[in-house]
């Protein structure tokens, strides 16, 4: 992107979005696709492709066409990182437009739960820490509290453990399933 922000620039092709040329827009796109099926329907290339945030800017209009293009994104967060959690995924910002397709509606509802009580405990966090949040005013943040210790448990993998999808699966369930 920034290689051919440079080269429209430089052929007198006007800036937009953060200095982007139009010429950017366009290309990303192409780029992207090139990696799926081919024009006849044959042969696929799985990619994994990296974007980088300037400034961790999510914002930023490179980020913006990737994620515009892809079938998933996995977003990493510095916060998380910093606080030693790994892998530092961020669960609300990353997003898989397969999973209806390859979950069972169980598993699927799992993780949208898991998701859910993650976003609503980020959302209120502040007021969690300093005690002004009065329990039993939000039954759903109740759960997102009672459960915050387990769930980032659980986020949390060490490099030198694998896990396979159906241990993973049945610590979920287990998981949101605790009263």
């Amino acid at each position: 992107a920034h290689a051919q922000r440079e080269i429209g620039l430089a052929i007198g092709e006007p800036p937009t979005a953060k200095g982007y040329p139009p010429s950017v827009f366009g290309l990303l796109p192409n780029l992207i696709e090139r990696g799926g099926v081919g024009r006849h329907g044959h042969g696929s290339i799985t990619a994994i492709y990296t974007v980088l945030a300037e400034g961790d800017d999510a914002a930023d209009p490179i980020v913006d066409i990737a994620r515009a293009s892809l079938d998933g994104q996995v977003m990493l967060s510095r916060k998380l990182a910093d606080s030693a959690h790994y892998p530092a995924i961020d669960l609300t910002g990353s997003i898989s437009r397969l999973m209806q397709s390859l979950l069972s509606s169980e598993d699927l509802k799992s993780a949208n739960k898991l998701r859910r009580l993650w976003s609503i405990y980020q959302q209120n966090v502040d007021l969690v820490q300093v005690g002004a949040y009065e329990h039993g005013s939000n039954p759903e943040l109740d759960e997102a509290i009672r459960l915050h210790d387990r769930i980032v448990a659980f986020l949390r993998q060490d490099m030198h453990i694998s896990q396979d999808y159906e241990s993973t699966r049945e610590q979920l369930r287990a998981l949101l399933n605790q009263t």
